[in-house]
């Protein structure tokens, strides 16, 4: 358990460096404070996500995105009263300052409420052939592969069954025997997993026909090539926050331009930006889905997300976007995955810099 001293940030150190706090300190909160350790305001990975979609560069100084009207608490006082607090204000965190408002500790949820399983089926898709990994996966399915001394998959189950989750049903294709001698049932790992068995290549929409039942609540779909570090209850939880019937992650992506940029009007010069930088949001292959979303999956024929999104949206579904802000990685390019080996065992150990 780290302490609470690692969350502490200047408020003229950087987003990005906010974030690297957060992780390493896996206390999911960032203090800001001034040279005499008072506190000026609080950063989480909400308030970081927040600044994503708004536009804020993760360069930018904390103080910028820091939320001011935090609540704090006295170093006298009891645990039901800043469970009260945590409660009544649906926080996971709360600061505890002196008088002077100088930080000397912090109280979290999670040490005064021992968190329950999560009831909500988590669907993992395991079937593609990994062809742009080859000939790593020439006898080994893509999920398989190891990192940190384990497979990609087993990794990605353990993270879910860490935070409460037990049921799953994994995808299966390219060599999905392979996967299935080697995970069984999921009692070796304390969960329960089924197999979605595709005769031919489904997408991941189309593998969902495959459910021998529907789910009645809001369930996970992710995809078995990505080492992430994102909290799975908080993706939930923001689904059902914002009602709505699908939520996708994305990952913030930017290129810069190696040249000046010209701008014009006809054959007049109107202005030239240098080297620009553009930045999107990319699909990151984790979502949560309704149950009612299935309605609009055909049985046994090809469907990709984006086209399940799309008709969702066409017939005025709410969809939403989740900004991820934590650590996050797909395997499916060879270079990617040597990057993977040699960077994610530093991730779990905290000592990986962003």
């Amino acid at each position: 358990m780290k302490t609470w001293e690692s969350t502490l940030l200047s408020p003229d150190q950087s987003v990005l460096t906010a974030l690297a706090t957060m992780d390493r300190s896996a206390l999911q909160i960032g203090l800001v404070v001034d040279g005499g350790q008072r506190l000026l305001g609080t950063v989480t990975d909400g308030d970081v996500r927040r600044a994503l979609l708004a536009g804020k560069d993760l360069k930018s100084p904390v103080s910028g995105i820091m939320f001011t009207g935090f609540t704090s608490a006295s170093p006298g006082d009891s645990d039901e009263a800043v469970l009260f607090a945590m409660r009544k204000k649906d926080l996971r965190q709360i600061p505890v300052v002196d008088p002077e408002g100088r930080v000397v500790g912090l109280r979290l949820l999670r040490d005064m409420v021992r968190p329950g399983n999560r009831e909500n089926l988590v669907v993992l898709m395991a079937g593609g052939e990994g062809a742009r990994l080859l000939p790593l996966t020439e006898n080994r399915p893509k999920p398989m592969l190891h990192v940190a001394g384990k497979p990609v998959l087993q990794t990605i189950i353990e993270n879910f069954a860490a935070q409460g989750f037990r049921r799953f049903q994994v995808s299966v294709n390219y060599l999905g025997q392979m996967i299935e001698d080697h995970f069984g049932d999921g009692s070796a790992l304390g969960v329960s997993i089924g197999y979605l068995r595709e005769d031919r290549k489904l997408g991941t929409g189309g593998a969902l026909g495959l459910l021998p039942e529907r789910p009645d609540a809001p369930f996970f779909v992710m995809n078995s090539d990505l080492l992430t570090t994102v909290g799975f209850s908080k993706i939930l939880d923001f689904h059902l926050a914002n009602r709505a019937q699908a939520t996708m992650c994305v990952r913030q992506y930017q290129f810069e331009v190696p040249y000046g940029v010209v701008r014009a009007a006809g054959h007049k010069l109107s202005g030239i930006d240098e080297k620009p930088v553009h930045r999107f949001f990319v699909n990151a292959g984790i979502y949560v889905l309704d149950p009612a979303v299935l309605d609009l999956v055909p049985q046994n024929e090809f469907l990709d997300m984006p086209t399940l999104f799309t008709r969702l949206m066409e017939k005025g579904g709410e969809c939403v976007v989740f900004p991820l802000c934590e650590y996050w990685l797909d395997i499916g390019h060879r270079e990617d995955y040597e990057r993977a080996k040699g960077e994610y065992p530093g991730v779990l150990s905290g000592t990986e810099t962003a």
